[in-house]
């Protein structure tokens, strides 16, 4: 089987799935990775939907700061 074939198969399935009702399609939460502008430790911080800044405190050091 083609990568196109596979590509129109897999089409076919999600539209016969949205069609049935059975698959629901949600957004949820937003996942940032950061780094802490103190010591430089990642983070990952959830963020509320059409929010793009989000305050933390670094899991590392506790340092209060803000997603960019």
């Amino acid at each position: 089987m083609s990568k196109q074939a596979m590509r129109e198969e897999a089409e076919r399935l999600m539209r016969e799935a949205l069609a049935r009702k059975s698959v629901v399609v949600k957004q949820g939460e937003t996942r940032i990775e950061t780094k802490c502008g103190k010591c430089g430790a990642p983070n990952r911080v959830s963020a509320p939907k059409g929010v793009s800044r989000v305050a933390f405190a670094c899991k590392e050091c506790g340092h209060k700061q803000e997603t960019l």
